[in-house]
């Protein structure tokens, strides 16, 4: 039986040399390689009480929505600055080089809700950090982060200490 490994293409010297490329879309292009990546995120939830599932623009949408559907539970994106049509929330992150922002619609997490956030991958953890930043803003509590991909050389963990935090597949460096 495969594992999750198995369906990542690592690309190495890109995007410079030095640097192996995680590529999650190996994974997405697989049929059984996907329905592996959603089992095993469901599973890394099976004893966690929460409400509603968040997941940030692009890749958090499509790892978030089939766990939130398989759970029945709800599920809220959080998009980069522009692209909500109702009223919003907004929080600014540090990339590698420069910033980004990112909101949240102002209504999508009520006071209490408990929240479990899921996306591809942490890197240096910027971007999870402001998503935990919108979230508790409107009220949420977020009860468990997940992850397919960790790359734990990059130290995103360090700003996510205090949260519940899991990673399907870890590689070591960055």
């Amino acid at each position: 039986m495969k594992q999750l490994e198995d369906y990542v293409r690592s690309i190495p010297d890109f995007p410079e040399p030095g640097i192996i490329f995680r590529d999650v879309t190996s994974i997405l292009q697989d049929a059984d390689g996907l329905h592996l990546a959603i089992d095993k995120l469901l599973d890394t939830l099976k004893d966690v009480e929460y409400d509603v599932v968040v997941g940030p623009e692009s890749r958090g949408f499509i790892f978030g929505v089939p766990v939130a559907y398989e759970a029945h539970k709800s599920f809220v994106p959080v998009r980069k600055k522009g692209k909500l049509p109702c009223e919003t929330i907004s929080a600014e992150y540090d990339l590698e080089y420069g910033s980004a922002v990112i909101e949240i619609h102002k209504d999508a997490i009520r006071p209490g809700q408990k929240v479990v956030i899921i996306d591809d991958l942490i890197a240096t953890g910027g971007t999870i950090e402001a998503i935990i930043n919108l979230i508790e803003q409107l009220g949420g509590q977020v009860v468990k982060i997940c992850f397919v991909m960790e790359l734990a050389g990059l130290n995103g963990r360090d700003k996510l200490s205090g949260y519940n935090v899991e990673s399907i597949i870890t590689y070591e460096g960055n």
